[in-house]
């Protein structure tokens, strides 16, 4: 390939880099967001998702990266921590359509029942939210039906961001699980 073609794509790809996020993310783009804080509206966003936990194999998206030196002693495994990056998708096929990732790590964190604390992004990679993420921490108690997480805030589409997270278990064996997310995000517009 000449020069002069590698050129030209490179610039291409740098030229369309930042149509893919919804809000500019400057210092400058920030504050003046900020400044017109007072008069934007809070908007309710609902989202609907698929999120998949892969813990062995070939396909592997969550790896061990610490535990106590009592995980292995205890019922619960206390202390053995995850850090992982799933693939978001629209239907519970991990064929499906990709929105994004889950990117973040938990740990086991109660001696009484299967819980993890977790720290989780959702990092939004295609469609309306395409470059935009929400953040959530706070416990979740896995055997539960339903889970109910926070959501702490987020960028992008979602600057401010707070909200709650339900999460289900679609799909749990020995090596993977799939989990059915709802979202009520309140943001400003």
């Amino acid at each position: 390939m000449k020069r002069e073609s590698k050129l030209l794509i490179l610039c291409t790809i740098f030229m369309a880099f930042p149509l893919v996020h919804s809000i500019s993310e400057g210092p400058k783009e920030v504050q003046q967001w900020f400044k017109e804080l007072p008069i934007k509206q809070e908007k309710v966003t609902k989202l609907h998702f698929y999120f998949h936990d892969t813990t062995t194999g070939p396909a592997q998206t969550a790896h061990q990266i610490a535990e106590s030196n009592i995980s292995s002693t205890t019922i619960t495994q206390f202390g053995r921590t995850f850090m992982f990056d799933n693939p978001l998708t629209v239907e519970p096929d991990v064929r499906s359509v990709r929105i994004g990732k889950g990117q973040g790590f938990f740990g086991a964190a109660s001696f009484e029942e299967p819980r993890f604390l977790m720290n989780l992004n959702f990092v939004f990679t295609s469609g309306r939210y395409n470059g935009s993420t929400l953040q959530f921490l706070g416990m979740n108690p896995i055997l539960h039906r339903v889970r109910e997480m926070s959501i702490v805030g987020g960028t992008g589409a979602f600057r401010l961001a707070r909200g709650i997270a339900t999460a289900q278990t679609y799909f749990l064996n020995d090596t993977s699980s799939i989990v059915e997310y709802n979202l009520v995000v309140v943001h400003y517009r």
